[in-house]
């Protein structure tokens, strides 16, 4: 393959629902470009882009994957994106370092809730979009309801460029009102027949065309004078302002295909490499530094590393693009974000899993190499004096968690650095070796995600493992004031032990002045603020810890050692042995002993008084509540509803957005277990969710007293 120039380079993502044909299109791409002398199929387990073990046992894609085809002197460098909701991080990937998205339509289904959130990624990064509607050969293809839906959601921004004769069975031919022609196919798709329009689609072409030429000439000033003055543009003319209007989502032209029997997908790349812009037309990426660079062949090399994985009998293989300058096999650098040296040894194009050997890569390419030492997912390496780092990859964040152990205890070791392993393949599996629940937390976009991650551990490593109930992260805190103390004493024989505290204890909050009094069951006790240690804890919330010890009564060294015992009780709640948290603690008075009294004295005294105080304090379970948003199909609003309801969920606000309903509520962490098999199981697969943590809220009573009840039992069990 010859070395393609910055403006000679398109970089494109094939977007679209689950099942819209997406893997099946850019399998045609592939024979159409001559990459491959046969298509392979999706459903047999042979196309090029779902060779991962995984996705022939599924039957669908779960990782993107980049090919790229040379049409018409220009290199187009496709990633084909899960569809799946699951899988959505190799979608945020992809459009990260791509400039045009293909949004692929199953014209039986049109805009589905994977299209609408794929779009809203689009939008995100404010990239071009290419809408084909694809599968026009089905029974139910339906391509004036396809084209009605876009509209409604997108507005007149959606602009045809073909348009199908017929659909069904009898679709093998559209009229394309760029060029002004039809094209045909005979029944084995590829290339085809161009012929003129027929006098009965003629009417309807010239309509098209007029609304083509208008588009195309509103962004572009010098177009639409011209348009002005002569009321016309010619094909290349259109083509500039149709260019502009992508490069601004001004416009979203509509193309038609039929991927499986090779139709229309050989004039979608002539477009592709005719119309849509280049690297070197788009926003360029901005360092963390809030440095422009750009795709400068000539300027310093900066690699970014956006796509890794673990292939058999090769190792990692990580893929990055070239953001500025030239990189070739042979090439040192340096990682900016780990700070270890580089050698790039070889430079591969890719297509699937098959590479091809390269020398040199230039700015806007995208490209992979294998077995770097030290390179992770999101990393950038530069030439030499060059600091470029960028962070521009978001995941969003997950919504199906589970707890996770190898069924062979002596596995866990194992288990632990696979987990590692897969994070770097898909960084939306997140992993959390729990200390406070005791637990690995495996955290994903949904159930078919962790179970596709327990699919490969358990087939391809061969380790056997279970996922549990994850515990959840409760807290405790208290209501009200409470005083208690406690004295340790022990004597065994030389030195003993003697530590006595006294302590109130009541909630803090933000802004609360400095004790002063406090009157507790019908006694005042004065305070006198000696110190006050405001700790911040890791789990959220405060302590703040106030010495007001007067007259000598407990020494001032020992003071650290009661900080000490209380840190304890909050790390392991009286209530349920959660973390404690937004307490304040004032210890003002005691006693010690001029020989026995010691810091583990003072650390178990001030633990045990605590612990007494904490319960008489009126204490409260609070549950991690998470903001949740769920887009649902108007006809399935009433039964999301009602099993929210159900989940103690609380109705924030509702709203429409494109043809769908959109429900913002507060649920409980605890309710929202299952919930993603449970609204897809409702919904048909048609809605989505997001979750994000909001706050921490008191549990109801009746809940409190059944955890209470679950945590006493465990405690007599142990």
């Amino acid at each position: 393959m010859k070395v393609y120039q910055t403006n000679e380079i398109k970089n494109i993502s094939i977007l679209g629902n689950s099942g819209s044909g997406k893997t099946t299109l850019a399998e045609a791409m592939l024979y159409e470009g001559g990459i491959i002398k046969r298509r392979g199929s999706v459903k047999a387990g042979s196309s090029v882009c779902d060779y991962f073990p995984v996705e022939k046992e599924y039957g669908y894609s779960v990782f993107s994957t980049v090919f790229s085809v040379e049409w018409n002197n220009f290199k187009l460098n496709f990633i084909d994106c899960p569809g799946s909701d699951d899988f959505i991080g190799g979608a945020v990937s992809a459009l990260n370092v791509t400039d045009t998205a293909l949004m692929v339509i199953n014209a039986q289904y049109g805009v589905e809730v994977g299209t609408i959130n794929q779009f809203r990624y689009t939008e995100q990064f404010n990239k071009p979009v290419i809408f084909i509607v694809n599968q026009l050969d089905t029974d139910k293809a339906d391509f004036d309801s396809v084209l009605m839906q876009l509209k409604e959601n997108y507005g007149n921004k959606v602009v045809q460029i073909q348009y199908p004769v017929t659909c069904g069975s009898s679709f093998n031919a559209v009229i394309d009102v760029l060029k002004m022609k039809m094209f045909q196919w005979k029944p084995e798709g590829g290339k085809p027949d161009i012929l003129d329009i027929p006098a009965n689609e003629i009417d309807k072409a010239t309509e098209l065309q007029q609304a083509l030429i208008e588009a195309a000439a509103e962004h572009d000033e010098s177009l639409m004078e011209k348009f002005f003055d002569q009321g016309t543009l010619s094909e290349d003319e259109m083509r500039m302002g149709i260019r502009a209007g992508l490069i601004t989502r001004g416009m979203f032209p509509v193309f038609c295909v039929c991927a499986e029997r090779d139709m229309c997908v050989r004039r979608t790349m002539e477009f592709l490499g005719n119309v849509v812009p280049g690297t070197d037309k788009m926003t360029p990426p901005v360092t963390t530094e809030g440095v422009t660079v750009k795709p400068d062949v000539n300027g310093p090399t900066s690699l970014f590393f956006f796509k890794s994985t673990i292939e058999p009998h090769i190792g990692q293989v990580s893929y990055f693009k070239v953001l500025s300058g030239k990189v070739k096999a042979g090439d040192d650098f340096q990682n900016a974000d780990r700070g270890s040296k580089e050698r790039i040894a070889q430079l591969f194009v890719v297509d699937g899993q098959t590479r091809t050997e390269v020398t040199e890569m230039v700015a806007g390419d995208i490209g992979a190499t294998v077995k770097l030492k030290d390179v992770r997912l999101g990393n950038t390496l530069n030439s030499k004096g060059l600091d470029h780092k960028f962070n521009f990859i978001k995941y969003p964040d997950p919504k199906y968690r589970r707890a996770i152990k190898a069924v062979n205890e002596s596995e866990s070791e194992k288990l632990s650095e696979i987990l590692t392993r897969m994070h770097e393949e898909d960084p939306t599996w997140l992993i959390e070796q729990s200390k406070e629940l005791k637990q690995t937390i495996v955290s994903g976009q949904g159930e078919f995600h962790l179970r596709t991650l327990k699919w490969r551990i358990e087939n391809n490593d061969k380790l056997q493992i279970e996922y549990l109930e994850p515990k959840i992260p409760y807290r405790e805190t208290i209501t009200r004031l409470a005083r208690a103390d406690y004295r340790h004493k022990k004597q065994s024989g030389g030195a003993g032990q003697f530590g006595e505290v006294h302590l109130f204890i009541e909630p803090w909050e933000e802004g609360m002045a400095p004790p002063t009094t406090y009157k507790y069951k019908g006694q005042e006790f004065k305070i006198s603020v000696r110190d006050t240690q405001e700790i911040d804890l890791d789990w959220g919330g405060k302590l703040v810890y106030i010495n007001s010890i007067v007259g000598g009564s407990i020494d001032a060294r020992f003071m650290p050692a009661i900080l000490k015992g209380l840190m304890q009780r909050m790390e392991q709640g009286p209530l349920t042995g959660s973390y404690a948290r937004d307490v304040r603690v004032v210890v003002y008075d005691g006693k010690m002993h001029p020989v026995d009294s010691n810091e583990i004295s003072f650390q178990l005294a001030g633990r045990n008084a605590f612990s007494t105080a904490f319960k008489e304090a009126g204490p409260k379970i609070l549950e991690p509540i998470y903001d949740v948003e769920v887009l649902v199909p108007g006809d399935f609003m009433g039964d999301v509803m009602s099993d929210l309801q159900g989940r103690r969920a609380v109705i924030m606000g509702m709203s429409s957005e494109k043809g769908y309903e959109k429900l913002m509520v507060k649920v409980p962490l605890k309710e929202m277990s299952s919930y993603s098999t449970s609204l897809s199981s409702i919904s048909g697969g048609r809605a989505s969710f997001t979750m994000r943590f909001a706050s921490y809220e008191l549990v109801p009573t009746d809940v409190q007293d059944k955890l209470l009840k679950e945590y006493a039992e465990t405690q007599q069990e142990d």
